[in-house]
């Protein structure tokens, strides 16, 4: 029977955010008990948890969230692992051989840390290398388990500016932890938010066979 693994990280307060980014909050307005239903309020920014960037995140006039293709974000989607510890650079992807692939996501020592509370300087990143070769190789969503794929600090985002200026999905914040290598069915559906620079989203992996 095939598997589902849902590589979502959960929405909760304490979460990891975007360093000058606010933090997520929950608040409850309303208590079964108190009042006839539960209702609460959330805090979140498009980029909370794992999420998806589309163009208009960083290129004026870019796709947005609501335009993106949905037969990008369903379909067959192949896990990767890479054993780097500072960061991806194009060598450690031309050993997998992407070229037939349309999704990648890429797993690393970054997956499970945004289970994490606090945001970690020194995160795994993609060069800009490496991001042009993903490009380079056809492939049309990207994945990435952490809540960037630049190096922190950076003013310029040239591994972001690499994959969406060539109209490459990045999904960014994903679990991969408990996902072993190999090719999934992968539903991966933002929230559809009118003229969104990007969205958080429910992503989740089926085994295939």
């Amino acid at each position: 029977m095939p598997r589902i693994h849902d590589v979502t990280v959960p929405l909760a307060p304490g979460m990891p955010a975007y360093p000058g980014d606010p933090a997520f909050e929950l608040e409850p307005i309303h208590r079964v008990g108190e009042a006839p239903y539960s209702l609460s309020r959330m805090v979140l920014t498009t980029h909370t948890g794992t999420h998806i960037d589309a163009p208009a995140h960083l290129l004026a006039g870019g796709t947005t969230i609501d335009h993106l293709p949905l037969e990008i974000l369903l379909g067959k989607a192949r896990v990767v692992e890479l054993s780097v510890r500072e960061r991806v650079e194009r060598e450690d992807l031309e050993a997998l051989d992407l070229r037939d692939d349309l999704r990648v996501l890429l797993k690393t020592r970054m997956s499970g840390q945004m289970l994490k509370a606090g945001y970690q300087e020194d995160h795994l990143y993609l060069d800009v290398d490496a991001a042009r070769y993903l490009a380079q190789a056809g492939l049309k969503l990207v994945g990435f388990d952490y809540l960037s794929i630049d190096r922190h600090g950076s003013a310029d985002f040239p591994a972001h500016h690499a994959l969406l200026e060539a109209g490459v999905v990045l999904v960014e914040g994903l679990d991969l932890s408990e996902v072993e290598p190999g090719e999934y069915e992968m539903a991966c559906l933002p929230l559809r938010v009118a003229g969104g620079d990007a969205a958080p989203a429910r992503v989740v992996l089926r085994s295939r066979g």
